[in-house]
């Protein structure tokens, strides 16, 4: 009976016991027996993240290729004592580099080249030279030019190939056009009278060129545009006479 009670007894203070304290019982001669109010802690389950939430941003882009330096020629010797925009003799013409690279080069050149291979336009523009055969309100002169250097359309001097001897090739490699300059460009037109305030007029015409690129290691040639005068025209008043 008595033993019933002193259990009865440690039922109850273990139910009375704040929460974490522990109640020892010891029965005699037995060993105590301890008891633990604490509630077992709930462990969550591993759910591993996935490897990527997104796809990886990688902010090093490799950058496009430029040449190790800007191509920005100073004007050459050859433009000094003219106006115009081209040269047609050049002492410093690069003529020993520009075989080299294109012997290099030669099979991406040759497939450039073709784009402004010679033009056979010898006969294209024949026309009278006399007044009785025919009369031009502006006077002007025609020429095919092969230039060796010219300023593109951003200003800028290149080096044209021309007149190159290259890869053991039996023809010579060269850029013709054709220009024509206006001889009285912003006077009246010759023959016109002078109620309809005319005026002769020099037109362009934009051309294509290869051009050379010292400072490009990996392929320093490119097709590049050129300005050129291409006709000579008689204004007058709101609309224009070509010819």
């Amino acid at each position: 009976m008595a033993m019933r009670l002193l259990v009865s007894l440690a039922i109850v203070a273990l139910a009375s016991a704040d929460v974490g304290s522990h109640v020892s019982i010891s029965h005699g001669a037995q060993p105590a027996v301890t008891y633990s109010a604490h509630r077992p802690h709930h462990v969550p389950s591993y759910h591993p993240a996935p490897a990527y939430h997104q796809r990886p941003t990688y902010h090093h882009q490799p950058a496009a290729y430029k040449p190790a330096h800007a191509y920005e020629a100073d004007p050459p010797a050859c433009s000094v004592n003219t106006t115009k925009t081209w040269c047609l003799e050049d002492d410093e013409y690069p003529t020993y580099e520009l075989k080299a690279a294109i012997d290099y080069h030669f099979k991406s050149f040759k497939n450039l080249y073709a784009d402004v291979a010679d033009l056979n336009t010898e006969l294209s523009v024949e026309r009278p030279t006399t007044l009785e055969e025919e009369t031009y309100l502006c006077p002007s002169e025609t020429a095919y030019i092969r230039p060796l250097r010219a300023i593109n359309t951003e200003g800028k001097w290149r080096v044209i190939i021309n007149n190159i001897k290259a890869h053991y090739e039996s023809e010579t490699l060269t850029q013709t056009t054709r220009i024509e300059e206006c001889l009285t460009s912003g006077n009246a037109c010759p023959l016109v009278p002078v109620c309809y305030g005319s005026k002769c007029l020099q037109k362009s015409i934009y051309h294509r060129f290869v051009v050379y690129n010292p400072y490009d290691q990996y392929f320093p040639f490119a097709m590049e545009t050129f300005q050129l005068p291409a006709s000579c025209a008689c204004l007058l008043s709101a609309f224009t006479i070509d010819h």
